[in-house]
């Protein structure tokens, strides 16, 4: 297996010029309108006929055959889930980019996907971290985008109808259009808040990401795509980049929202790399990013789930750990952790 342990793709700078003020939260469930595509947020061209015709004629779209038999590898961990207050911030990776988030006193899904199969990729290699019956209260679901692997319809469709949606602009009408009553549509760098149970409220800044979106032939680029950033009273931050590209706008998201404490980012569906890197971060990538953040810690995901790429199944966890050693960063401010592990906030 191939090693790579280039240099994060930044450099040191001089301090950062301070970001400007937040923006005042904006109201939950609040009717807006859009524009009908977002493509001029795109950080590179969609891939065209050159790119699909050279997919089809390697096949380099799945791992190895010889691979796969890693697979009973990657770490799985079910445990119960910490107990919290309002004061604890926890998470618990699902899977892919799947996490429980406890912040606040509130119980936070990201792009919540349960289903043992999303459409057009084979049936996920590991179980679901958490069982559905085992999760508390749903308080709010983030999405990042609307890909399939992300926005997923089975797994919403469990949820109370009235469970608060943080959704990107222009997804909206997709939540109404299924009976969800409390969808908030956010442009990049706009924010909003739930009230927590300890009093004040959890914020929830949508940031961008080099990314796209598409569901269907017809509306790619019709919503934006982006991370999310939550915030509890107390300042603690949780950085969820959902599907992303490295480039610039990770500098700019810790300029804007310093002091993230966890960074919750994506590792795999790398390969191959002429067709994959403006959408995908490898591991190194990954590491850089959460160096640009500013954040403390780091959280792997978007790996060992569903298998969306050519590279095999354990390689993005062993260059991730050879990325976060080679930054010279906290063994410990590492968490890779298992499907279904949980780690909380000191």
């Amino acid at each position: 297996m191939t090693q790579r342990t280039r240099k994060p793709a930044h450099v040191l700078h001089d301090a950062p010029r301070p970001g400007p003020a937040p923006s005042a939260p904006r109201p939950i469930g609040e009717p807006r309108t859009w524009p009908s595509s977002f493509a001029d947020r795109l950080t590179d061209p969609l891939p065209g006929i050159r790119s699909l015709a050279r997919v089809a004629r390697e096949g380099t779209t799945r791992p190895d055959p010889a691979s796969l038999r890693d697979i009973p590898h990657v770490p799985v961990e079910r445990g119960p889930l910490p107990r919290v207050d309002a004061d604890t911030v926890a998470v618990t990776w699902v899977g892919h980019a799947s996490w429980v988030v406890r912040v606040g006193g509130l119980t936070v899904l990201t792009d919540p996907v349960w289903s043992r199969r999303i459409l057009g990729t084979p049936a996920r290699i590991t179980p679901v971290g958490v069982p559905w019956e085992d999760l508390p209260r749903v308080d709010a679901v983030v999405i990042s985008h609307n890909h399939y692997d992300h926005l997923d319809l089975p797994t919403l469709k469990r949820l109370p109808r009235d469970t608060p949606l943080f959704v990107p602009a222009g997804l909206g009408a997709w939540c109404r259009r299924r009976r969800f009553t409390r969808v908030t549509e956010l442009d990049w760098w706009e924010a909003a808040e739930l009230p927590s149970p300890g009093g004040g409220a959890v914020r929830f800044d949508f940031v961008p990401a080099h990314h796209w979106s598409r569901r269907t032939l017809t509306d790619t680029c019709r919503s934006l795509w982006g991370g999310w950033v939550l915030t509890d009273r107390h300042g603690r931050r949780v950085h969820f980049a959902g599907d992303t590209g490295y480039g610039h706008w990770f500098a700019e998201i810790g300029r804007r929202l310093p002091g993230i404490d966890l960074a919750l980012l994506p590792i795999g569906a790398y390969a191959p790399r002429w067709m994959l890197r403006p959408v995908h971060t490898d591991p190194e990538e990954a590491v850089a990013a959460c160096l640009d953040l500013g954040a403390r810690r780091m959280a792997p995901m978007h790996w060992g789930t569903f298998l969306l790429s050519a590279e095999p199944p354990l390689e993005p966890l062993i260059r991730v750990r050879a990325a976060w050693e080679a930054a010279g960063r906290p063994r410990e401010d590492l968490w890779d952790l298992p499907i279904g592990a949980s780690r909380v906030l000191d």
